[in-house]
């Protein structure tokens, strides 16, 4: 594999694409999507690294970005790049502490923010810092307060630079490396303190390649970025998108993405499962609010997109002429509809993070969404597996990409070898020897293959809980069953070192008011409603009906129901939504200890 730098790819493509859109923010005071060009994109780019050199940052050095997604983020990156420093992104809704951490830890100088909060947050971890010593600002309606360490982006980028700079720039590009170091990520600390993984430019540009073999793309394609780029699921993929010259469009709000998707009308666009159960639930509601006959058309549609797509498509077999002519017909009434809730014109929607109710997958595969579920980590820069266009199977995180390996060991433990894989942890030796065994990177998932050669993951193992009987439990499996429900919206299962299973959830709040007014409930506020025994008694149902293929022990004995979601603000799921379960349950320790006392 003839792997080249990422950045020279990018300053290539700004040479033959000068004229053409590649990246696009949203002007909020006049509702437009606005561009840059390939042109004006990679001057910024050289801008921003001559102004780290301005500044003294040296090759190798840690330089931080502390921001939501936008098109100054990218350009930042690319900039780092072109030092030969080192991008150490840091999750826009992290606490002050944590970001501090990550200054600390990395010994960053220098830090890109993006806005009012993350200034300030930056602000007062600097006042008593002994390395940070600049902050640029992304935004340029922040607020800067006098401050004598700030200033914005276009100012720091827009000044003028001795000649020595554009030197001492071309030097620094003529000793480009492949080993170089790209990046520091910090885990989210689901389990822990978090670990600075260490990837190289060769991790980046070898997973880029390996995407080129196995994803149908094109220059026509328009992807949109809405997960954060602090997490290499996202960066990778934008990496990826502009390798291959697609256009991209930076979502700023996460909150705002339904919208967004009928505005930009994106071809891909990477989600992670919170996304689509959030979709199939209200598609659900909706279903069920519908007049019978519309009701039958949807089942019937459905069924004939579930034989057209899944049953003859995905397996390679001819589609009868029938099906065919019905097909077509299912898609003009009801297909196609579904679809526009996502722009209407997605090619394929990469899927990560977590697991995906199999069910689910069907679903949305059968109205012709494109979902490819796959499996990878921080630690191996993302992508270890995915779907291919056909013979995936839905209860599956797809097949091993092209240039990595992958076997079970001990404890059915998934190892993973190939370019992809770290360096190792920032600093820490131990804990990276603690994750290599003969080569091989021990994920800390469970799973195995299937005859079709489909990885499937069973469960994490750090996540694995042991009751006091002895019985293992895979809290993961149950939460993402129940989680599919429409009356659920978060789940934590409970039960390590316990005599049963319980759990704290969240409801559907919105469905849960629905519920209570069908049933004549009265109430005054939420609280009133998760505290009421009709409500209690409907979920008590809802569980026993939807953990009926589970083992006794496994099922959930007793749960709570809370009256607020489980936030990233509140530090109890992590910026990918996933459960933080230490922190959950010492949070919740009471509401726990309740339900252990018989």
């Amino acid at each position: 594999m003839n792997n080249r730098h990422l950045l020279e790819v990018i300053k290539d493509n700004s040479k033959s694409f000068a004229d053409q859109e590649v990246v696009f923010y949203k002007n909020e005071k006049l509702n437009t999507w606005e561009a840059l060009n390939w042109g004006t994109f990679y001057h910024q780019v050289e801008q921003v690294s001559k102004a780290l050199i301005n500044f003294g940052i040296q090759e190798h050095s840690n330089v931080g970005i502390f921001a939501q997604n936008m098109t100054e983020w990218i350009i930042s990156d690319f900039g780092i790049m072109g030092t030969r420093s080192v991008t150490v992104p840091i999750y826009a809704t992290n606490s002050k502490k944590e970001a501090e951490y990550i200054i600390n830890d990395a010994q960053i100088s220098l830090l890109f923010v993006g806005d009012q909060e993350a200034f300030e947050k930056a602000q007062q971890i600097s006042e008593n810092n002994k390395f940070l010593k600049l902050i640029v600002v992304l935004n340029q309606t922040v607020d800067l307060k006098n401050s004598n360490n700030a200033v914005y982006f276009s100012d720091f980028i827009n000044a003028e630079f001795p000649n020595s700079i554009e030197k001492e720039l071309e030097k620094r590009h003529s000793n480009f490396k492949l080993t170089d170091l790209a990046s520091i990520i910090y885990t989210s600390g689901t389990t822990g303190e978090p670990k600075g993984v260490m990837l190289d430019h060769n991790n980046f540009t070898s997973v880029i390649e390996a995407h080129i073999k196995e994803l149908d793309v094109n220059k026509n394609d328009v992807s949109l970025s809405f997960l954060p780029l602090s997490h290499i699921y996202e960066r990778i993929w934008v990496f990826f998108c502009l390798h291959q010259g697609i256009q991209v469009y930076f979502n700023e709000d996460p909150k705002k993405i339904a919208d967004v998707l009928k505005e930009v009308k994106p071809t891909l666009m990477c989600t992670v499962p919170r996304i689509f159960e959030k979709i199939f639930n209200a598609i659900q509601d909706k279903r069920k609010e519908a007049s019978p006959t519309k009701m039958k058309l949807a089942s019937w549609a459905l069924g004939i997109g579930n034989t057209y797509h899944n049953k003859c498509l995905r397996l390679n077999k001819k589609v009868p002429l029938a099906i065919k002519l019905k097909h077509k017909i299912a898609d003009k009434l009801v297909l196609s509809k579904l679809r526009d809730v996502f722009g209407g014109h997605i090619k394929f929607m990469p899927c990560g993070g977590a697991p995906l109710a199999p069910d689910m997958v069907s679903f949305f595969h059968s109205f012709g969404l494109n979902v490819k579920c796959g499996y990878g980590l921080t630690e191996t820069t993302a992508t270890v597996s995915l779907y291919g266009d056909q013979f995936f199977e839905f209860n599956s995180a797809g097949k091993i990409i092209n240039g990595t390996e992958v076997k079970i060991g001990s404890n059915d433990e998934i190892l993973v070898k190939g370019p992809g894989v770290m360096r190792g942890y920032y600093k820490k030796p131990e804990a990276t020897a603690e994750v290599f065994e003969d080569g091989w990177f021990k994920t800390g998932d469970a799973g195995k293959m299937d005859k079709y050669n489909n990885l499937i993951i069973t469960d994490r193992i750090k996540d694995l809980m042991k009751t006091s009987g002895g019985k293992y439990i895979a809290p993961q499996k149950l939460e993402t069953t129940l989680v599919g429900d429409a009356f659920i919206e978060q789940i934590a299962v409970i039960g390590d070192q316990q005599k049963y299973v319980t759990a704290l959830a969240v409801p559907s709040f919105e469905n849960i008011k629905k519920y209570a007014e069908e049933h004549k409930i009265s109430f005054k506020n939420i609280e009133d409603l998760v505290a009421n025994t009709q409500i209690k008694a409907m979920f008590e149902k809802r569980f026993e009906d939807l953990q009926k293929e589970f083992s006794r022990f496994e099922k959930i004995k007793k749960f709570t129901l809370l009256p607020k979601e489980f936030s990233i603000e509140a530090g109890e799921i992590t910026a990918t939504l996933k459960l933080k379960r230490k922190v959950i349950q010492e949070k919740y320790k009471e509401l726990i200890d309740k339900m252990y006392k018989d």
